[in-house]
């Protein structure tokens, strides 16, 4: 099955006028040719975006984790070796192996 893209934000004042007039979700979707799930996202993207913009509050940025240096990289590795070794030799002691 082939993907299409609709530009949805495109209708937005379209939908938002038929919300407005009391229409249902499914009954947007028939008149605009697009199915519910694209109408509830829409509306759901909307809703949190008019929350953001009342509140005052910036929009949410998200930031990159900073990158892990080829130190802690190692550190990890050795001590992840080690671990397993302390495993290995229980098991072996235990008899298990």
């Amino acid at each position: 099955m082939k993907r299409t893209w609709t530009n949805v934000s495109a209708q937005g004042t379209e939908i938002q006028e038929m919300r407005d007039a009391g229409k249902t979700r499914q009954e947007i979707a028939d008149a605009l040719g697009l199915t519910k799930k694209q109408i509830k996202n829409w509306i759901n993207r909307h809703n949190r975006k008019e929350e953001g913009s009342k509140v005052g509050a910036p929009p949410k940025v998200r930031e990159r984790k900073a990158a892990v240096s080829l130190q802690e990289y190692k550190y990890e590795n050795k001590r992840l070796k080690m671990e397993n070794q302390l495993l290995r030799d229980f098991l072996h002691a235990a008899g298990r192996r």
